[in-house]
């Protein structure tokens, strides 16, 4: 067989996990989503086919069509985290996190030679542990051992601070733990220092992804009272927000914040270009992070392209795909942990 396996990706976005996988050295054959805004990203930085379709009503057989039988063969994908996903509606009545079940199906059924699946780390307490319980059941019973770890996103050269569970388990081979990478440890500054200065609601010229959400009036007072690392209980009175002078607010010290240069940042959200939304100030211009920031810390690589060009992005559309991207360096250490279990 060949040294280079096979990926078909499912839920796959705009092609975060699939690169990873790509750089590790593995081969995308093809992403599947209901999303079709992100088939230019797919296409265009992992050189399989995207698919628009409902990974729920796919079956074994479409995926196993794309393999050529004569290398290693992988079933990747981030099932939704069904209470916040966009098949939030439409799977909301089934209590067992009906995609992360059907995902388990889908590879019992093709049988590939690997499954890695990345999803939220609640995902092993949520309903006591019996949605997880029933995922490995069906690969264990498939003939699939699990290898799981709780990733530090930060080990893998994310400069990030995030959580994520990851899974990959392998038919008559040995998975063997995720490789940390030579760039543990990366901070803000390691991953947008370089970048060029822009103001609040402006677009850097020769990168539309370097664009900043505008500021209001009262919110720019806050950016500038807001210190690198501090809360909005450094402001003065007379800027604190009506929900944070009440007892129940005072337990959320981390929104309209400003992140730190030489620290990770934190957790990346669909939410990451709104100062609002969490410690998303930029550590010293008076503004949210860019899409382009926001992408850098997720370990996009700088050529990574989101939108054909000269396409004005969307902050609410693009912010989304990056905040719900597995970090491509997490992707690559998945992959990497693929490629020496068919050594």
């Amino acid at each position: 067989m060949s040294a280079q396996p096979e990926v078909v990706d499912l839920f796959c976005g705009v092609g975060a996990l699939s690169h990873g996988l790509k750089l590790a050295g593995c081969k995308i054959l093809a992403g599947y989503d209901t999303d079709e805004r992100c088939k230019f990203a797919f296409e265009t930085n992992n050189g399989g086919e995207f698919i628009k379709r409902d990974v729920g009503k796919m079956s074994a057989y479409e995926i196993m069509s794309h393999y050529s039988g004569e290398a290693p063969s992988v079933l990747a994908g981030c099932a939704p985290c069904q209470p916040f996903s966009t098949y939030k509606q439409r799977y909301a009545e089934d209590p067992q996190w009906g995609l992360v079940r059907k995902f388990a199906e889908l590879a019992a059924e093709v049988q590939p030679d690997f499954v890695t699946m990345e999803n939220v780390p609640s995902l092993l307490r949520y309903k006591n542990g019996s949605v997880f319980r029933m995922f490995k059941g069906i690969l264990n019973e498939a003939g699939y051992p699990l290898r799981v770890t709780i990733a530090k996103c930060e080990l893998f050269g994310v400069p990030q601070k995030r959580r994520r569970l990851v899974v990959v388990a392998a038919r008559r081979r040995k998975v063997g733990r995720l490789p940390t990478s030579e760039n543990v440890g990366r901070t803000v500054r390691d991953a947008i220092a370089d970048l060029p200065p822009i103001e609040a609601g402006q677009t850097h010229h020769h990168d539309t992804l370097h664009v900043a959400s505008e500021l209001s009036p009262l919110n720019m007072q806050r950016m500038i009272a807001a210190k690198p690392g501090g809360t909005w209980r450094d402001w003065p009175e007379d800027l604190r927000a009506e929900c944070h002078r009440r007892v129940s607010g005072k337990t959320y010290p981390g929104v309209y914040a400003r992140m730190e240069w030489d620290k990770p940042s934190p957790t990346m959200t669909t939410q990451c270009f709104g100062f609002g939304n969490g410690r998303f100030g930029h550590p010293e211009q008076n503004r949210a992070i860019s899409l382009r920031e926001a992408a850098n810390l997720q370990s996009f690589p700088p050529e990574y392209a989101f939108l054909p060009c000269g396409e004005k992005p969307k902050m609410k559309e693009v912010g989304r795909w990056i905040g719900n991207a597995v970090p491509v360096e997490l992707g690559r250490a998945i992959g990497s942990s693929i490629i020496q279990a068919t050594g």
